[in-house]
């Protein structure tokens, strides 16, 4: 067919539709419900009534009026049948509806299993679970302020969060007829700081309260610095913590490996621009706080609770390998044991994660423990702990005495031990002695003897600084499926480090017999660097034997035991930062982080001393800036390190005993 002749085939063809459309409008139009009066009805019912006569539980959604007229949105769960219960609140900026629906499911230990709850001891025991949006976070009004500090030069308003809890708690008691009267407070890191605050001026209703892991101290050693050194890989979190109410913003993907990510940005700083975190209002803080200002040290719960005796039964946990808040509960208990009159200071230190105790425990990446160490601590410690405070059980009190004053997993020999303080060591009649482990010629470790001379010396270059763990570096985050291991690197097997040369490596002889320590190791490094600022991070690490024969996987498997970094910048002062006198051999002392290990025999202790810890800190350029968050390229230097042979670790050495 001519081309000519298709064309006007085609659009008589068209034509004809056209019409034949128009027409089965104009019908489809006469017949319409509008012009008939006739309607499809809707299958939406106007309310759903979900039926829940079989469910083991009744949950209620209320909004909880502060003192101030903002309403907390807060979520009930209450055991059906339940009478004369005690309850357990979290107060939380993490989605109290999520956290009591972590399963569409009828049985109230589905809907609780998961972060922030406890749900074995939390279902068996009948309490009343209560979870609350802190203001300005999902379902609560009000404003959002991390951390909001308490009422006074950081906090003009009449409201914090312990005014915040108290009114919580004032309502409950009121407006809860299944419970008994009694409230205590839980939670894990954000939260756990939150069951800090209940603390301050507690409602008299408020009978415990358990911080688990909780954030303490953002810049001594939890969150935000160690010692001066930014944390910025928590930079994601900043983000989507606080630009919306939702966290609905998503910090993006740029690299496989997070290493890339953060070295390609530049600074601390220009990664902030990068990624629009410049406009939450918590980085502008931080990042024009870089010292131990008072703007921190007012913050610091620990100096907070310590100005009065604590008067609520507190039980704080600690986790040996916490990536985020390791500082936060042993400083606490320092600050709190001293006036403690009435005994009201309890402490758990386990082998654990972040948040790890409310899980299944009975590994820790490679490391095996001998049971699931996080069911025995609810099951034996939380369990009798909560009871006695929160139920109406006559003699309960004595039934719980053997709740120790400190319960604290030794590892290494994986042995769960009670123990009348912190650090104690042992049950009774043991010393705990400070003994040098000194950093010698020919990178050897010996306890005792005289100090040595001479020195180590490598060069610490920021353009290829040292990885945290093997790359390729994971975002931080939670999920396995995502290969997300985050929250255990702390047992990471550090043999990657110590073979690189910008990495000190210090070893001792085999050990004949075991050597314990209980309590913070002390670095004592007497050290020079050829910048102006420099960066030093310690690692105490127990090397297992050649060839472990129950788990070969282990041979030659550098586990760290305790480990930290310190910013150079603040050796003279944590609130003035001051450069460092170039090639000058000067003192650096700091704590590391707490320890109960035994080093086994036939093991090695190891020491390793370096300059960076990259990306989770941000690199130091060597080069003394007035702020290193907007460090330029050019200041980032090359600088020859040097470690001195009377440099040294204090062990807190644990003598004989029961």
């Amino acid at each position: 067919m001519p081309m000519h002749v298709l064309r006007l085939t085609r659009l008589a063809v068209a034509a004809g539709a056209l019409l034949l459309t128009q027409g089965m409008t104009q019908g489809a139009l006469a017949q319409s419900p509008a012009s008939s009066g006739n309607a499809l009805p809707s299958e939406t019912p106007a309310k759903f009534v979900a039926p829940t006569a079989s469910f083991d539980y009744e949950r209620r959604i209320v909004m909880i009026p502060m003192r101030d007229g903002v309403k907390l949105k807060t979520v009930i769960v209450v055991p059906k049948g339940a009478k004369g219960a005690g309850m357990l609140l979290t107060r939380t900026p993490y989605n109290a509806g999520e956290l009591t629906s972590h399963a569409q499911s009828s049985q109230m230990g589905s809907i609780l299993q998961g972060y922030d709850n406890a749900t074995d001891v939390i279902v068996d025991e009948g309490y009343i679970r209560v979870i609350q949006d802190i203001r300005g976070k999902y379902g609560s009004e009000g404003d959002y302020v991390m951390n909001r500090p308490m009422r006074g030069p950081l906090n003009p308003t009449e409201v914090d969060h312990s005014t915040d809890t108290f009114d919580t708690i004032d309502w409950l008691v009121k407006n809860v007829p299944e419970s008994n009267g009694k409230v205590g407070i839980i939670g894990i890191s954000y939260d756990g700081y939150l069951a800090l605050t209940a603390l301050v001026n507690p409602h008299p209703a408020l009978k415990v309260s358990v911080p688990m892991n909780p954030m303490v101290d953002g810049w001594r050693g939890d969150d935000w610095f160690h010692n001066g050194a930014f944390r910025q890989i928590n930079m994601s979190y900043m983000l989507e913590q606080v630009v919306t109410r939702d966290n609905d913003a998503k910090w993006f993907s740029s690299h496989f490996d997070d290493y890339d990510t953060f070295m390609r940005a530049g600074s601390a700083g220009d990664l902030a621009r990068q990624r629009g975190l410049e406009q939450s209002g918590f980085w502008q803080k931080v990042a024009a706080h870089p010292s131990y200002d008072a703007f921190w040290q007012q913050q610091a719960m620990d100096t907070i609770l310590a100005r009065q005796p604590l008067t609520v039964p507190t039980m704080l946990v600690h986790s040996l390998w916490d990536a985020e808040d390791i500082y936060g509960a042993i400083a606490l208990y320092k600050a709190l044991k001293p006036g403690d009159r009435n005994n009201n200071v309890f402490l758990t230190i386990g082998p654990w994660q972040h948040g790890g105790a409310i899980g299944d425990v009975s590994n820790l990446g490679a490391i095996k423990f001998s049971a699931d160490t996080g069911l025995y601590w609810r099951q034996e410690v939380l369990r009798p702990f909560l009871a006695r405070y929160l139920k109406n059980i006559p003699g309960n009190a004595a039934a719980t005495a053997t709740v120790a004053p400190v319960t604290a997993f030794e590892t290494g020999t994986n042995k769960w031990r009670a123990l009348p303080s912190w650090p104690a060591g042992c049950a009774s009649a043991c010393t705990i002695t400070p003994t040098l482990l000194r950093l010698g010629a020919g990178q050897k470790l010996t306890l005792g003897g005289a100090a040595g001379s001479g020195f180590d010396e490598y060069v610490s270059d920021p353009a290829k600084p040292v990885p945290f763990r093997a790359r390729p570096i994971a975002p931080m985050g939670y999920s396995d499926a995502k290969g997300q291991t985050w929250p255990r690197w702390l047992v990471d097997d550090q043999r990657e480090a110590s073979g690189r040369t910008d990495v000190l490596t210090y070893v001792s002889d085999v050990l004949g017999a075991p050597l314990k320590i209980s309590g913070e190791p002390l670095a004592r490094l007497n050290a020079s660097t050829s910048g102006t600022d420099g960066d030093w991070v310690v690692k105490l690490i127990d090397v297992y034997p050649d060839q472990v024969a129950a788990q070969p996987e282990m041979g030659g498997y550098q586990l760290m035991v305790s480990a930290d970094i310190f910013r150079g910048r603040y050796r003279e002062s944590l609130e003035t930062a001051h450069p460092i006198a170039a090639g000058k051999t000067l003192p650096y002392r700091f704590a590391l982080p707490t320890a109960n290990h035994v080093f086994l025999p036939g093991h090695r202790i190891m020491v390793q001393v370096q300059s960076s810890w990259f990306p989770l800190y941000d690199r130091n350029p060597q080069t003394f800036v007035p702020n290193i968050f907007w460090a330029k390229p050019g200041d980032y230097r090359k600088a020859t390190q040097r470690v001195f042979h009377d440099s040294y670790i204090e062990l807190p050495t644990v003598g004989a005993g029961g």
